[in-house]
């Protein structure tokens, strides 16, 4: 595709997104980051994952898109840098601390965590204050990071099943354990109440355990049998709100592009399931993101298969697998650049409170926070 064709595709998508989209807004990172974490409902901090020197950054989502009202009148309509500061090596996993003005990370090759202060009002400067050891010394991928609201800040952390662990941030000191034999890889550590997490594996299996008791965790294997080649990315539909662990809704999302639904009430079997439009390929541990929409009922975003994120409404499927069409795709990032880029999204999050509202970031550098059209409810 020469350069005047790629520029009437770039036309006619933003005819189209006149139509698609209640609100479109674009920045661009001077390197790509894979994480999108909310530091607050209007701030978001990201990070690169080069392999040296890398920018952490808190940013400010444009003021327009909160203007209820009269959005023309609304001067700024930026993103805008409102912290800074540098990482020594790359940022593969970023959680902010529930009630607190830290963030902790990992750089994806080894168990330590970073902690960093955000700073303040007298401050735009990210500092790094201190680091968390991990159970396991080295970590092939890094560890996987859950933090929860606690009078003392606290994180959950660790690289395999067979190392998780929470930590008080401020001692150093171990509060719990998660004592299991296995040693699975970790694709996510989730709070499911502020005492029950989900350890989930990359190969589908998924520990639920209890930080107020000794017990051993519950194993919830995949309901679907999968190779060893098969990655498995999960994400439960819970959160502080949830007051029966049970209630819980778990996707599963496999690298061959079939997503399960699941709850814990009934692990075994599959509540729902679907074959997702995607272009399955190899991926690795750190590309694909699931997450189920805080604040609209039964849907899902995916990404990391291509340069799309999709939206998918999981309560019309059934039992029985079926092929499942996205209700909206995401291709600002595509079609932005040039065809052979080859850009991908690294990352996607949805914003805790607007229905429709995500933010999403690619390879070539691009972040975009856009709230979508439910075509299908006007029809």
């Amino acid at each position: 595709m020469d350069e005047p064709e790629c520029d009437d595709v770039l036309d006619d998508w933003f005819i189209e997104s006149l139509k698609t989209y209640k609100d479109l807004y674009v920045y661009q990172l001077e390197c790509p980051t894979k994480v999108i974490e909310w530091t607050s409902g209007r701030t978001v901090c990201v990070a690169g994952y080069g392999s040296s020197k890398n920018e952490i950054l808190e940013l400010r989502l444009p003021p327009k898109l909160f203007a209820n009202e009269n959005k023309g009148l609304c001067a700024e309509r930026d993103f805008k840098v409102v912290h800074g500061g540098f990482t020594d090596g790359p940022v593969h996993c970023l959680k902010h601390v529930p009630g607190t003005r830290c963030v902790v990370s990992n750089d994806g090759r080894s168990s330590e965590l970073q902690v960093w202060e955000l700073g303040g009002e007298d401050s735009d400067v990210i500092r790094r204050t201190g680091s968390v050891a991990g159970r396991s010394v080295v970590s092939e991928g890094g560890s996987r990071i859950a933090a929860r609201l606690s009078s003392q800040p606290q994180v959950l952390h660790g690289a395999r099943s067979g190392d998780v662990q929470l930590t008080e941030l401020t001692s150093g000191q171990p509060l719990y354990k998660l004592e299991t034999d296995s040693a699975d890889p970790l694709s996510s550590l989730q709070f499911v109440t502020d005492a029950v997490f989900l350890a989930c594996c990359c190969n589908g299996n998924v520990y639920i355990a209890d930080t107020r008791t000794a017990a051993a965790p519950q194993l919830s294997p995949p309901p679907v049998s999968s190779g060893e080649s098969v990655l498995w990315w999960t994400d439960a539909s819970s959160g502080s709100s949830c007051l029966d662990p049970t209630s819980c809704r778990i996707v599963r999302l496999s690298s061959s592009g079939q997503a399960v639904i699941s709850d814990l009430r009934n692990q075994r079997e599959a509540a729902s399931q679907a074959q997702l439009d995607v272009q399955s390929h190899h991926c690795n541990l750190d590309d694909v993101t699931v997450s189920w929409a805080p604040a609209l009922d039964g849907c899902i975003a995916v990404s990391g298969f291509s340069g799309a994120v999709q939206i998918y409404n999981t309560s019309v499927w059934r039992t029985e697998l079926q092929e499942a069409q996205p209700l909206f795709q995401h291709r600002g990032h595509t079609v932005s650049s040039q065809p052979d880029d080859g850009v991908f999204v690294t990352s996607h999050v949805w914003h805790p409170e607007r229905p429709r509202t995500l933010l999403s970031a690619a390879s070539d550098g691009s972040v975009h926070v856009w709230d979508w059209v439910d075509q299908s409810a006007g029809s």
